[in-house]
């Protein structure tokens, strides 16, 4: 797949696995924008990246996606990829109702309406250039459940069919769809997470994604899975889905994969 001249817009890319993609992504000579909240943090990423393009983004508030959708088409004609890479995981307590219902509230909308928001956003733009990639980001969370954290899992399993259901109706336009879905990876994404052992290096998983996206042709990739995704993406298929839910949950009963 080809990773040079394109134009790319990646919200939630301020940290993370969504910093390192975009910050190979253009180092392999496209043009790359980050989204996020934070305008302190996005000036202070392009001033250390030259080049690097940033918006002002709050994927909670349909009002910013629009906004910023405007900003990035008016600025950006021939943009031809979105990353839909914005997300938050927490745990949850599904013993006691007590704060549940507002932390699992807070994830479908970030995790799902965001998305789906953005999504729309850029779609008619996409549909009309008939040559356009959007990319989802679920996990392999979304394929073997981690006990700790329910409806990131749910919000997961959502954008895995999400993806594969848009798929289906754009088939023939030109756009193309992709999945990303990752293993644990040492992220800030909970807390403990960038020290968890268990979890992918981040500089390994970035660079293991690259690779896949430029070994293969864009037309007959679906799914991004790195290697040590793929026990819990095929655990039901292998046949020993219980065995994996066992071994994931065993490793730490606080969430941390």
């Amino acid at each position: 797949m080809e990773l040079t001249g394109h134009t790319i817009f990646i919200p939630g890319a301020t940290s993370g696995i969504g910093l390192a993609l975009a910050l190979r992504l253009q180092e392999r000579g496209s043009t790359v924008i980050i989204g996020g909240r934070r305008t302190e943090r996005l000036a202070e990423l392009a001033a250390q990246h030259p080049g690097l393009g940033t918006v002002a983004l709050d994927v909670t508030d349909p009002r910013s996606i629009e906004s910023a959708a405007r900003t990035v088409r008016a600025e950006h004609p021939d943009l031809d990829t979105l990353i839909a890479m914005a997300g938050i995981m927490r745990a949850e307590d599904w013993t006691t109702s007590d704060g549940l219902l507002a932390t699992a509230e807070a994830t479908v909308t970030t995790n799902v309406l965001g998305p789906i928001r953005l999504i729309s956003a850029f779609l008619d733009h996409f549909v009309s250039r008939g040559d356009a990639t959007i990319m989802t980001v679920s996990s392999g969370l979304a394929f073997t459940p981690l006990a700790a954290t329910p409806t990131y899992n749910a919000t997961k399993a959502a954008i895995h069919m999400l993806s594969e259901s848009i798929r289906l109706q754009l088939a023939g336009t030109g756009v193309r769809v992709l999945e990303l879905e990752p293993p644990a990876v040492r992220t800030d994404l909970m807390p403990g997470h960038a020290e968890n052992e268990m979890a992918m290096p981040l500089d390994a998983f970035a660079d293991e994604v690259m690779e896949i996206l430029e070994a293969r042709d864009a037309s007959s990739l679906r799914e991004i899975q790195v290697e040590a995704v793929k026990v819990l993406r095929y655990a039901e298929v292998r046949g020993d889905y219980p065995q994996v839910v066992e071994m994931l949950n065993a490793r730490d009963p606080h969430g941390k994969p």
